[in-house]
């Protein structure tokens, strides 16, 4: 019991051990704060500077898809407005898209990149979009050294049998899909398409494609076309795709700004009604799914007409711009017997001999069956796949490639690695000369100084609250008159009621140690007062409250310790930064 009290010695190496934990702590709480300085999520690869977050929103809020869409290619527009050109490389070779956990690459390829203009165009497949919900993606970029990685084929699934961006000049149009469906002829280029480059077609000089194996139709199969189209006026009849295989065709195409699709089996054709003509002057999505015995004809997303058949078996090439269909031969007219010569026509000779009879005239040749007439007016983003592709994946890609997606692709601000050598941070560095340094170097001494004063003197005050707390709470309890007639452990465990699990407390306790002081002074003067004399002197307590004030002032100053670095930090600081 002695022992636990008599350690009241060891206060000031306490404290000094206390300092060492704040310390401890501080640097617990400087590791702390860069954690969560950091962003949210980890950066994919620390060799690229900046990254941007882009949202797919096909939510209420959004889009408001809410039929299943799955793996689809999202057309990526950047422009000055969300992306810094200057930063990446000047053909964009280093942009890397990385899904929402921020660790899976996914492939892309870029129809169209110019940094000096700030515009570029980008093809990301994206896995499993869900309807009604929001998708993040991540865009990279800002690393010179990086190698182009971009992959066309690697962005379309192995369902899409075509895929013409139309951006080539001088040459057939290039197929980005992996079956490689070049075209067979060479398209006159439209800029200033809705993305990028577009076809310009004249009515005369069709595109044709290739009559590759996997473009093939059997007969009542899946299949699915889809076309942006800008129409340089009304027409009637106007063939944008036609293929025809002898008694079985398939042509799409618009009837005075109607969109239909016409399917011919065995020589029975059926064409689909016609609903309200799409307005002229702007980009229009005609898209055409084929499922057994169904075939639906979508305008912008939105179902437009439907045949209740399938499609027939065709093999052969197709034309994109005119109708490719034979010239068909009419019903030839009844044949009728020759009329005989009439003898005012049968006149003879100038030499007396008969005149010759005339030959009969051969039937007149059948007339050919009218094709339809070829279209005028642009087409961009040409696709073909051999499935249904489902409705949600319709209206994605009518408002991901349309004319307004900003209710389904945003752009976040960009981010920055947190490294000491790139970013703004980077050249703030590199611009402070050597006096400025020394004032950064002088700061943050300042800085970690007031830190260690501030977090001591907290954990100083928390536990001498505690332990004033403690003591208050056995004092109240006290008869002092025990003070004249105890030991002096019992002095030091306030007559019992402190047990030995409260030494520790008590060492913090600041009113405990006046207490022990006030205690010790008056029993040190009792021992030696005359018997018969009860009380103490005036000199007597004048001596006591001396040395009471005596421990308020060591109190004070233990209170007070290292304020005075504190102070010079808060004010000083400021001045030194203006430096």
């Amino acid at each position: 019991m002695k022992r636990g009290w008599a350690s009241m010695a060891g206060v000031r190496h306490d404290l000094a051990r206390g300092t060492a934990k704040s310390i401890g702590v501080l640097l617990l709480a400087l590791v702390t704060m860069l954690a969560f300085a950091a962003p949210a999520k980890a950066w994919w690869n620390d060799d690229w500077q900046l990254r941007k977050k882009i949202t797919i929103d096909a939510s209420a809020t959004g889009a408001n898809i809410t039929d299943p869409i799955g793996t689809t290619p999202v057309l990526v527009r950047l422009h000055s407005g969300n992306f810094r050109f200057s930063a990446a490389k000047d053909d964009g070779g280093d942009l890397r898209f990385v899904a929402g956990d921020d660790k899976t690459p996914l492939k892309h390829h870029i129809e169209k990149y110019d940094g000096l203009l700030g515009e570029a165009l980008i093809w990301v497949a994206v896995p499993n979009l869900q309807a009604g919900a929001k998708t993040d993606l991540w865009l990279y970029y800002g690393n010179k050294k990086a190698a182009a990685t971009a992959d066309a084929k690697a962005t379309y699934d192995p369902d899409t049998l075509l895929v013409y961006h139309f951006s080539e000049r001088g040459t057939p149009s290039l197929d980005s899909s992996v079956w490689a469906n070049n075209a067979q002829s060479v398209g006159q280029p439209a800029d200033g398409a809705l993305i990028g480059t577009g076809l310009r077609l004249d009515g005369r000089n069709p595109l044709t494609l290739p009559a590759a194996s996997s473009l093939a139709i059997a007969s009542d199969s899946a299949w699915t076309y889809s076309v942006w189209v800008k129409p340089a006026g009304p027409q009637p009849s106007a063939a944008l795709y036609s293929r025809r295989d002898g008694a079985n065709g398939l042509v799409i195409g618009l009837d005075n700004g109607a969109p239909f699709v016409e399917v011919t089996n065995a020589g029975a054709t059926q064409r689909s009604s016609a609903a309200a003509p799409m307005p002229l002057g702007g980009w229009h999505q005609i898209v055409v799914v084929a499922a057994p015995g169904q075939v639906t004809l979508y305008l912008d997303g939105a179902v437009y007409g439907s045949l209740a058949m399938g499609l027939p078996a065709l093999n052969t090439s197709a034309l994109i711009g005119g109708d490719s269909a034979a010239a068909s031969p009419a019903a030839a007219p009844a044949p009728s017997a020759s009329p005989q010569p009439d003898a005012s026509t049968t006149a003879p000779a100038a030499d007396g001999t008969a005149a010759p009879t005339p030959a009969p005239s051969p039937d007149a040749a059948p007339a050919p069956v009218a094709a339809m007439i070829g279209f005028i007016g642009d087409i961009d983003e040409l696709q073909i796949s051999k499935v249904a592709r489902p409705p949600g994946f319709i209206k994605f890609a009518a408002l991901d490639q349309g004319p307004d997606p900003s209710k389904l692709v945003a752009f976040s601000v960009d981010e920055e690695t947190a490294s000491w050598l790139s970013g703004y941070f980077a050249v703030i560095l590199k611009s402070v000369t050597i006096d400025g340094w020394v004032v950064i170097g002088v700061l943050l001494i300042m800085a970690a100084l007031s830190w260690v004063v501030m977090m001591d003197r907290a954990s100083y005050l928390s536990k001498q609250a505690r332990a004033n707390a403690r003591f208050m709470q056995s004092f109240r309890e006290l008869d002092l008159s025990f003070i004249d007639r105890c030991e002096d452990a019992d002095v030091a465990t306030l007559d019992g009621r402190l047990g030995n699990g409260d030494a520790q407390v008590m060492r913090s306790s600041s009113l405990y140690r006046i207490y022990h002081i006030g205690a010790g002074e008056i029993r040190r003067r009792l021992a030696h007062r005359r018997a018969g004399a009860p009380v103490l002197s005036a000199a007597s307590i004048a001596a006591i409250r001396a040395s009471l004030d005596s421990g308020v002032v060591k109190e004070m100053q233990r209170l007070n310790r290292l304020m005075v670095v504190l102070t010079i930090a808060i004010s000083g600081g400021p001045f030194l930064g203006l430096l």
